[in-house]
């Protein structure tokens, strides 16, 4: 036998019956609340030219994609992200279309060393997309979506972390640092490590007021008073657009009701090549990485021939059943209320009683396999299957409730069917 033939490679995983159960059920819920906000579902090719990615290495570097080549050479990957194609598809099947469109998308990406897929390299991203609006209420719905879409999943105790990397940009803009400095910035910020920003300022010389804000930067989260209280302390234009931008969509959501799972991050300041504006990401307990994320990128789509503003936000299902799982949520599982068997005959009455009864919703096995009554209770007790319907001829049923161990007698007219 092949050393692997019977294994699956690493970071990819089978996903069994109560799981695929609960992954298929999410995915509806999510169409559902994408759908009822007039987004339009996209599928993009999980095959796609490599170049399509190479222009906007800031989100997907090229050693976390997985590379091969076509027969005439060109280097295909498997897509790591679908943000990127969707702004493909706007700026070529949609490039006169009327704007703003919405789109929305549930399917499988492939990264190396993919955290944010629970350590998985193929995990299931979901998200929408607004492209050709650039007002604050475009972010706002956006953010309103991703957090309806986590509630309809069964998660409520999560927070929605906002920020503005405007804001970061104007401050950094002050300083003079040069691009590697300001890149080493962002990262430490990011990190939340107070001490290495510390010493990267010392080295320069910028003004008293301006590196006490930067030293702050990495504490300032929280509620709105964070904007009022910084905006005290600067006179950056950049950054107190910035500030009045984030304050306006936060003024949205307020409206929307949804405050209580939003929180304000000014050192939030991921990926500032590709972000133009407001930026968020979703945490929840039990889980150690975003279990979304989303922001404006207004520069994204021009990349690929057409001038237009963009924000959207992806999640990732995979990682929110972990957080459904840690959090102890208990969620639906497949299970099976009847299975039928029937005597010598009575096969036709059996099956249009499984119709009648899926028609009423209810799940119902045919027993395939012509065991004995004995062997069908064991097999149904195996599975969790609730009761027995046993059909002795063209009319007249036996009713076995395994949970109480009661039988009775019904007619195939009373259960509603039509011969």
């Amino acid at each position: 036998m092949p050393k692997w033939k019977i294994y699956t490679p690493e970071g990819v995983q089978d996903i069994l019956f109560e799981e695929c159960f609960l992954k298929r059920n999410l995915e509806n819920k999510l169409r559902d609340i994408f759908r009822s906000c007039g987004y339009n579902e996209v599928e993009t090719p999980t095959l796609e030219f490599y170049d399509a990615f190479s222009v906007e290495s800031d989100i997907t570097p090229q050693e976390t994609m997985f590379k091969f080549f076509d027969q005439q050479g060109r280097i295909l990957v498997l897509r790591p992200d679908i943000t990127i194609p969707i702004a493909r598809i706007a700026a070529t099947k949609f490039r006169d279309a009327r704007y703003p469109l919405k789109f929305s998308y549930i399917g499988n990406t492939f990264k190396y060393n993919e955290l944010g897929g629970g350590k998985q390299k193929e995990f299931t991203q979901a998200g929408v997309e607004i492209l050709g609006a650039g007002s604050p209420e475009a972010d706002a719905e956006v953010i309103a979506t991703a957090i309806q879409a986590v509630r309809a999943m069964g998660l409520e105790s999560f927070q929605i972390d906002i920020g503005q990397v405007e804001f970061f940009k104007g401050l950094m803009e002050e300083t003079g640092l040069s691009e590697q400095e300001i890149e080493q910035m962002r990262v430490l910020i990011d990190q939340k490590d107070f001490l290495a920003v510390e010493e990267l300022v010392k080295e320069h010389k910028i003004s008293n007021n301006l590196k006490e804000l930067i030293f702050s930067l990495p504490g300032l989260f929280g509620s709105t008073d964070v904007i009022d209280r910084v905006e005290k302390m600067t006179t950056n234009k950049r950054s107190l657009k910035a500030l009045e931008n984030l304050r306006q969509v936060l003024k949205i959501l307020d409206d929307y009701e949804l405050s209580k799972y939003v929180s304000v991050d000014l050192g939030s300041v991921q990926s500032l090549n590709y972000y133009t504006g407001i930026i968020f990401r979703g945490f929840t307990y039990g889980v150690g990485f975003p279990v979304l994320s989303g922001g404006r990128y207004d520069r994204l789509i021009e990349k690929f021939g057409k001038n237009c503003p963009a924000t959207g936000f992806s999640l990732g299902i995979n990682m929110i059943m972990m957080a459904l799982d840690r959090q102890k949520i208990t969620t639906d599982k497949p299970g099976v209320d009847s299975i039928v068997c029937y005597n010598a005959g009575g096969r036709k009455t059996a099956i249009k009683i499984c119709d009648e009864l899926r028609r009423q919703g209810l799940v119902v096995e045919m027993d395939i396999t012509g065991d004995s009554l004995e062997g069908i209770k064991e097999y149904a007790g195996s599975k969790g299957i609730g009761g027995i319907l046993k059909v002795l001829d063209s009319e007249n049923i036996e009713v076995y409730n395994l949970q109480t161990g009661e039988v009775t007698k019904t007619t195939f007219s009373e259960l509603g069917a039509e011969k």
